[in-house]
């Protein structure tokens, strides 16, 4: 096994205790291995270059028609089969970093792999990538999936891991190398194998989902079989709520001080950041679905018997619609619901008063929480006019839909970029919110641009810190309105036209006329 890392091959971690494997950086791969690969990817039919639904017939045919169908359930399509965004396969790798005593495998082609371990040392994975090559030979006749088998044993080391993660790329599931086959744990490691194909999942937000799903249901096969290890920060003496959804970590926080008074308390965060908080996920009272498209790990606490609840208090509005929600899911008293709104309502009414947005805004994005940053642009002032998300509709995003509706603001799941950039044309904002693309091409447009992922989603939401955060960098952006015009007037007509530094045929043609033939005279 070879692993893809931006350090040198002799900082590689001992496995198993023996000794040190070489790290071979995907970008230092033999010519000889990549057109290994190519060949590979030519003898199952074209592999990622034959296309959405030339793979999907293959990975069928292959044994993985299970797996699509199940896909196609938990994560609809429509209007657009895929928007715009970063390869699925990302999402399931982020979140297999994120967590503590995890090792990630990547199974797929060389330059796939390569580009996502780029982007997750760009988002800042500080953790090696391994990575199973493969050629012709050993995909065709099987021999990949026995190298995978030994990679994995030879990681499945207690005293580094609890889990080890092997993720097939599009070739690898196209050709139905058999994940599900791999045992189920070595020497006490959890050995968990999941398809992330880029022809079967939409966008890598729900590759998010497939693995926290697929970790949430191991670790209930795990609860329902015998007593489980308590979390690190041990059990809550309140009853929780489990959080489902990547956030801001102060608005968890936020979060369980919305509870207090109700005597509830916030429990872990899914994804977690460590095997054990799996199990105190389960152990909560409810789950709230901050991010509506977590339909897998949905699915696991159903089968604890543990009820969900949409939204999130986001907001005025929404945070009492959420408090009420929770009282009404978990019979809390009148009294104590009472105390919670006293306790939090007023500092975030006020908050909203303080810090007003005075903009028209479209929006869009590809993380989740679209819907949540809408209800509370609205409710800070904002003119908003469209809401894009690339994520689909689920009944967990039906309150942030028709409240959001009710007040006039379109909404779009499914979003693709053709149509965040259609809206923006449309509504000719003040500020546009957006993926990199649409916010490119609102500077092309002499409008102001937040990019949504960094500048706007890692950001507090939640209770009164959720307001002045928004609104301070929303401001700041629309100020600069005046700098943009100004720089549209000095630099108008340059890269256009005559000014384009490329020869037009009329100018060709002067260039080459007769004098006193419309030429110089």
């Amino acid at each position: 096994m070879t692993r893809s890392d931006h350090e040198p091959a002799p900082e590689a971690p001992a496995v198993n205790g023996a000794e040190r494997i070489p790290v071979a950086p995907v970008e230092e791969l033999p010519a000889s291995e990549v057109q290994e690969v190519e060949a590979a990817v030519a003898a199952e039919g074209g592999g990622c270059h034959a296309g959405a639904t030339r793979m999907q017939a293959d990975a069928k045919a292959s044994g993985k028609g299970a797996v699509l169908e199940q896909y196609k359930q938990d994560y609809p399509t429509g209007p657009h089969d895929q928007p715009q965004s970063m390869c699925p396969a990302f999402g399931s790798l982020r979140v297999g970093l994120r967590m503590r005593r995890t090792a990630t495998v990547l199974s797929g082609s060389a330059c796939c792999v390569y580009g996502l371990t780029f982007t997750s040392h760009f988002y800042g994975a500080r953790r090696t990538v391994g990575y199973v090559p493969f050629d012709s030979e050993t995909l065709v006749t099987g021999k990949l999936f026995e190298d995978i088998r030994e990679s994995v044993h030879k990681l499945a080391d207690p005293a580094q891991y609890d889990a080890v993660v092997i993720i097939n790329l599009c070739v690898p599931t196209a050709s139905g190398v058999p994940l599900d086959l791999l045992p189920k744990a070595i020497n006490g490691v959890r050995i968990i194998g999941i398809d992330v194909p880029g022809f079967g999942v939409p966008t890598h937000a729900e590759a998010k989902d497939i693995l926290a799903g697929a970790m949430l249901r191991y670790a209930r096969t795990e609860a329902e079989a015998g007593p489980v290890a308590a979390p690190t920060g041990g059990h809550s003496e309140k009853p929780a709520i489990a959080l489902v959804g990547e956030m801001f970590p102060v608005d968890a926080v936020t979060i369980g001080r919305l509870l207090d008074p109700m005597g509830l308390a916030a429990g872990p965060t899914v994804p977690t950041r460590e095997w054990r908080e799996l199990y105190g996920a389960l152990d909560c009272a409810a789950a709230a679905m901050i991010h509506p498209f977590y339909t897998a790990t949905q699915r696991q606490f159903d089968a604890a018997g543990r009820p969900c609840l949409g939204s999130a208090p986001v907001g005025y509005e929404g945070t009492e619609a959420w408090l009420e929600s929770v009282a009404e899911t978990l019979n809390v008293g009148s009294d104590a619901l009472a105390a919670a709104k006293e306790a939090a309502l007023p500092a975030i009414a006020e908050a909203l008063k303080a810090t007003q947005i005075d903009a028209r805004i479209t929006l869009s994005g590809y993380e989740g929480s679209e819907l949540l940053v809408a209800r509370l642009l609205v409710e800070s002032g904002a003119d908003l006019r469209y809401v894009g998300t690339a994520c689909p509709k689920t009944r967990w995003s039906y309150a942030d839909r028709e409240w959001l509706e009710a007040r006039g603001v379109e909404v779009n799941f499914r979003a693709s970029l053709e149509d965040d950039v259609a809206a923006m044309r449309n509504y000719e904002p003040d500020l546009a919110i957006g993926t990199t693309p649409v916010v490119q091409k609102a500077k092309e447009l002499a409008i102001p641009g937040l990019y949504f992922t960094n500048l706007i989603s890692a950001r507090p939401l939640m209770g009164a810190a959720g307001p002045g955060s928004i609104a301070q960098v929303i401001n700041a952006a629309v100020a600069n309105k005046a700098r943009f015009d100004a720089m549209e007037a000095f630099f108008d007509g340059v890269g256009e036209g005559d000014n384009a530094g490329i020869w037009q045929p009329e100018m060709l043609d002067a260039k080459h006329a007769p004098l006193g033939a419309g030429g110089a005279a």
